[in-house]
């Protein structure tokens, strides 16, 4: 899934760096493969203090690549930056993302859409929800309003998990994340921490309606003109965008992870949901492009989405 290259990027829609450190507690796991590192460390019994350092809110040393400046990269201005570059990528998705929510959620919620921060980093940031390092991978953080990002993620989804490098397997992540702020602004994202584990949990039903918005995205990505252009964000979907981003879901299912870790799968123990199970909220919220088809914590059964009946 390609940008038509005419497209351009805002240059204040990111900015690299930290976020503030308001203090609070992480409220919810990255997505696609947000905060994986996290994942493995809850799946196997471990400590994830380790890796996101202090979640009180301290004051910790940042570490960000290149400076840490405000604003989006300089080297990002079209969409044909968007084609070549990750960053610029991640940027011009979010721009994409914006638009499908702010017309589809007052459209079918009645509530009106404000966007996310989005923050670029690497090494390590500061962050509503503590000190995260790039361990963590992509994650929303509730108590800022902010997607974090490190690009460097990206590769380490092909190189260890084996999902795809297309496009949109890493515009998934982007309106994975963005999908968890619009559970924020839902008032559903807290269900999450009060039932965090399980294969039935809040915290993996949480996760799946994440997967089924970055669906939702996808249906309406490459239909939707951008704001001031005759012409959507993206060029028509194919079949190999979608093989894509699936692959992407599939890298990252629980199951998948407990096996790449050497140990037996464990349903109990689950956050995201499985493989097959974030596969097919994908294509739920692709299918129908629907906010009422994403209601996983009233579905009876997570692994039969009423989108794919």
């Amino acid at each position: 899934m390609t940008f038509n290259e005419g497209m351009q990027i805002d240059p204040g829609r990111a900015s690299s760096g930290g976020g503030p450190g308001m203090g609070g507690k992480l409220a919810v796991g990255g997505g696609a493969g947000g905060l994986i590192l996290l994942v493995i460390t809850l799946l196997l019994g471990g400590d994830p203090g380790s890796l996101m350092g202090d979640l009180t809110g301290s004051s910790a040393e940042q570490q960000v690549g290149s400076g840490g400046t405000a604003g989006t990269p300089e080297h990002c201005k079209t969409g044909a930056d968007a084609n070549k570059y990750v960053d610029c990528r991640i940027v011009l998705t979010a721009q994409s993302v914006d638009a499908v929510w702010t017309e589809e959620l007052p459209r079918q919620t009645g509530k009106r859409y404000v966007q996310p921060n989005l923050v670029l980093f690497s090494g390590a940031v500061n962050t509503g929800c503590g000190n995260a390092t790039s361990d963590v991978g992509p994650f929303y953080c509730p108590a800022d309003q902010t997607t974090y990002f490190d690009t460097s993620f990206f590769q380490e989804l092909t190189d260890r998990f084996g999902a795809s490098s297309g496009p949109l397997a890493q515009e998934y992540v982007v309106a994975h994340e963005i999908g968890h702020h619009i559970q924020n602004q839902l008032g559903d994202i807290g269900r999450a921490q009060r039932d965090p584990r399980g294969p039935e949990s809040g915290a993996v039903r949480t996760e799946l309606q994440a997967d089924c918005y970055a669906g939702l995205w996808a249906h309406y990505a490459d239909k939707k003109n951008a704001p001031g252009s005759n012409q959507p964000f993206l060029k028509p979907l194919s079949d190999t965008d979608i093989r894509d981003a699936l692959s992407a879901a599939n890298a990252v299912g629980d199951d998948r992870i407990q096996r790449s870790a050497g140990r037996g799968v464990n349903p109990e123990s689950w956050t995201h949901g499985s493989s097959e199970q974030r596969q097919k909220w994908f294509l739920t919220g692709y299918r129908t492009g629907s906010v009422q088809a994403c209601d996983t914590y009233t579905a009876t059964d997570l692994d039969n989405p009423a989108g794919l009946r």
